[in-house]
């Protein structure tokens, strides 16, 4: 059995085509929808789709925990994972997604290919591109050498594991700031078992952030990888990974729209101010994290939120 397990907030303007996509899938599963307390329509739409809802209060949601809620909840071998504004491009594509399970015994994760939504501007549609390219691709600890910090990439946004496994190593850390994928992936890859993509199984999604949010963005990924010294010690860092996108990046809009290299240019600060500060945010004050986070309940959440 499958169980497909969606966070949402507010999903009253995407749930109903994603759940629609879903009911129309050539594999039948169980939809959990994870409710941080929508004050929109989002859980009466989830239930004239018969998908279970489970309410939680928004304070008490978070990347890993939240997740972990749902992988109890049900007895399924296999649990996927989707965010409300990701949209399944056929209905093959849960199908597509777990194939490599019934292809390899040691795999025990797998992630789809994300394309730009409709509408995405050049950068916006950059980022998907070179990131989840047109190839599929097994990955192991053997590849950390080649593969460095991406060997653990994965994106929740749209994945699939073996319960069994991810409850074996721990599951979802239970208070993290962002990347609970990567965190689980490092740890699977780390116990000897292998991690597919899937450029078949396919879902838009992408997002037009601005430069205040890219910042923010990246001052979590800089706060998660300085909480996670393991990962980077293992895998590698992220900054030669970074270095390379950009370069790509900058290739590619000389190519195709070069007028918005210097908003590229200018982003690609923002992400590097962002990621460094996050870095180091045990030397700056709570007020200070914050305002620089996207994800601020995570703070509010902490022992030292009134220290």
């Amino acid at each position: 059995m499958i169980s497909i397990i969606i966070p949402t907030l507010n999903a009253e303007n995407c749930i109903h085509n994603l759940l629609s996509a879903l009911k129309n899938q050539s594999i039948s599963c169980e939809i959990i929808i994870i409710d941080s307390s929508s004050e929109d329509d989002t859980r009466g739409i989830a239930k004239s789709f018969d998908a279970e809802v489970i309410v939680i209060k928004r304070k008490d949601f978070n990347h890993g925990g939240t997740r972990n809620l749902g992988v109890h909840h049900t007895n399924s071998d296999t649990v996927v994972f989707l965010t409300q504004d990701a949209l399944p491009t056929n209905e093959y594509a849960i199908e597509n997604l777990i194939k490599p399970f019934f292809d390899n015994k040691d795999t025990v994760a797998a992630y789809g290919r994300q394309l730009p939504r409709q509408g995405a501007n050049p950068i916006e549609a950059y980022a998907r591109l070179f990131n989840y390219p047109p190839t599929s691709l097994l990955k192991g600890s053997t590849d950390i050498s080649k593969l460095g910090i991406r060997t653990a990439f994965l994106s929740n946004a749209f994945a699939a594991y073996r319960r069994s496994t991810l409850l074996s190593i721990g599951g979802f850390p239970s208070n993290i700031i962002v990347n609970e994928d990567t965190y689980v992936a490092a740890k699977m890859l780390l116990e000897g078992w292998k991690i597919a993509y899937c450029a078949d199984a396919k879902v838009y999604h992408s997002h037009n952030y601005s430069f205040l949010e890219e910042f923010r963005r990246y001052f979590d990924i800089g706060v998660f990888h300085a909480e996670e010294p393991w990962i980077r010690e293992r895998f590698g860092k992220a900054e030669p990974e970074g270095i390379k996108y950009v370069r790509s990046e900058l290739k590619y809009l000389l190519d195709n729209n070069f007028r918005l290299i210097p908003s590229a240019l200018l982003r690609t600060a923002f992400k590097l101010v962002g990621y460094r500060l996050g870095f180091m945010e045990q030397r700056i004050p709570m007020w200070l994290k914050v305002f620089c986070s996207m994800n601020k309940q995570h703070w509010r959440n902490s022992q030292n939120w009134l220290v």
